[in-house]
């Protein structure tokens, strides 16, 4: 039989109806996370001031508190149990050193570097049997590992949007405590495709801890937000030794160090100025330009710590694409294309990076606010207990497009909607 005219209509209007509906809650549930957020700021008294959403702060009495320096848990038994496998192999003749604030001034060390002490003589090389070497530098020439520590940065999304024009991935270097502090941004670099290694808990020096509590500041970290666990870890002021190797590496975690420092978290401590960094971003293109890295490439130490440092790594990023052959992620330039414990996400193997990594497009100037703050790095840190890691108070969270539609899928299956 015939559909008749007005009949065929109104179908075509429901089906109208149905679908605008279906977008619309989209829509509401994406305007919900953002209005949520807001409203977030707004109560704790301004921008870039922690958040928690019920799935974090819901969880938060299994883990140390945000920004202390971490121990096992007493009712950890997991916790318990994968020290208890980890113990035997961790040496008892190595002993802490200084303070978790950086403070040496008391510690007699031998001059044969008997620890691969890297704060003392920067060794990447173990002593200790078993040991795989750091990494220090990329295999491939012409190459620079990229990546940023500190994150994630409650002010990130103008960064992080910069390196998604660009098709450029990074390796993102995350504090634990910086991570239940801004769940989202941790969440969008594994969305962008970024790797993420550890930076442990709380950000302090870790040859200055007793094993039990460096195993923790390890142990509590990133997957309780990301849903994935590292393979690889970032000592914050490079401070490691040979027992804090052994901790990582019976958590099946790399360590990743630096041969260059871009000091972008030193600005305005012991005489660094802005004029030093941009001088020491320079020195590293003359190398590129200079055949310094023709056969081995590099690994720079930069920071996603503040909109500064953000900053520069924009200001840079056209110069580096151009002295260096390649930017990839230090995972990528070693071939290691399943990045975390998990099988999912994986990340391309150099030859395919390179190969599917086509020239920048060309963009406008990004601009992200000035931000005063001062670093968390430096030889003796000094960290807010209630924020963590400064950030910009003159920046808010950007939640939009694809983002927002991601936060509603990722909250929501937190929350098991």
């Amino acid at each position: 039989m015939a559909t008749s005219p007005t009949l065929f209509s109104l179908l075509q209007k429901l089906c109208t109806v149905i679908a605008l509906g279906s977008l619309f809650q989209l829509g509401v549930k994406a305007l919900i996370v953002r209005r949520d957020v807001d409203h977030l700021h707004r109560r704790t008294g301004g921008d870039c001031v922690p958040y928690y959403y019920a799935p974090v702060s819901t969880a938060l009495s299994s883990f140390p508190p945000i920004w202390v320096p971490a121990s096992i848990l007493p009712n950890d038994t997991n916790a318990m149990d994968k020290w208890a496998a980890i113990s035997p192999n961790v040496p008892t003749n190595i002993q802490p050193k200084g303070t978790i604030t950086g403070n040496f001034t008391n510690v007699t060390y031998n001059a044969t570097d008997t620890d691969c002490w890297w704060t003392y003589h920067q060794c990447v090389t173990p002593k200790l049997a078993g040991l795989p070497m750091d990494i220090a530098s990329v295999p491939e020439p012409k190459t620079l590992g990229y990546g940023f520590d500190d994150g994630p940065n409650c002010s990130h999304n103008a960064f992080y949007d910069y390196l998604t024009s660009q098709q450029q991935k990074a390796t993102m270097y995350y504090i634990g405590s910086n991570v239940l502090d801004w769940p989202l941004e941790a969440q969008r670099a594994i969305t962008d495709g970024h790797e993420v290694c550890v930076h442990t808990w709380s950000h302090r020096y870790m040859t200055a801890f007793s094993s039990p509590d460096a195993f923790a500041e390890l142990y509590y970290t990133i997957k309780l937000v990301t849903g994935v666990t590292p393979t690889c870890w970032r000592p914050p002021f490079g401070d490691v030794d040979d027992r804090i190797r052994s901790i990582a590496n019976g958590l099946g975690l790399r360590t990743i160090l630096w041969k260059y420092d871009s000091f972008d978290w030193k600005v305005g401590m012991a005489g660094v100025t802005e004029a030093t960094v941009d001088q020491n971003y320079q020195s590293l293109l003359d190398g590129a330009n200079n055949g310094t890295f023709d056969t081995v490439g590099a690994v720079m130490l930069t920071h996603e710590l503040n909109n500064y440092t953000m900053s520069e790594a924009i200001k840079w990023y056209p110069s580096l694409r151009a002295a260096f052959k390649y930017l990839v992620p230090v995972g990528v330039a070693f071939n290691k294309t399943q990045p975390y414990v998990e099988s999912t996400p994986t990340q391309p193997s150099f030859s395919q990076y390179i190969a599917n990594t086509g020239p920048a497009p060309s963009v406008g100037p990004v601009a992200i606010a000035t931000d005063p703050a001062t670093s968390s790095e430096g030889p003796a840190p000094t960290i807010n207990a209630a924020q963590g890691a400064k950030s910009s108070s003159a920046s808010r969270i950007q939640i939009s497009g694809s983002t927002a539609i991601f936060v509603v899928a990722f909250i929501g299956a937190l929350i098991g909607q």
